[in-house]
């Protein structure tokens, strides 16, 4: 299985996530098998007080 790995990066409002969203388009048209993840450097807590 051949598989590609991206980046997108940039400044605050550059355009990163219409890039994104063009891309992945584009290459789900091109029949590609896609999916995103997205890295946040602010701290993220999944777990929530009284929540399962």
């Amino acid at each position: 299985m051949n598989r590609r790995v991206f980046g997108i990066t940039g400044w605050k409002n550059s355009g990163k996530t219409t890039l994104t969203e063009r891309l992945v388009t584009e290459l789900v048209r091109r029949g590609w098998k896609v999916s995103t993840v997205k890295h946040a450097h602010h701290d993220f807590d999944i777990d929530k007080p009284g929540a399962d």
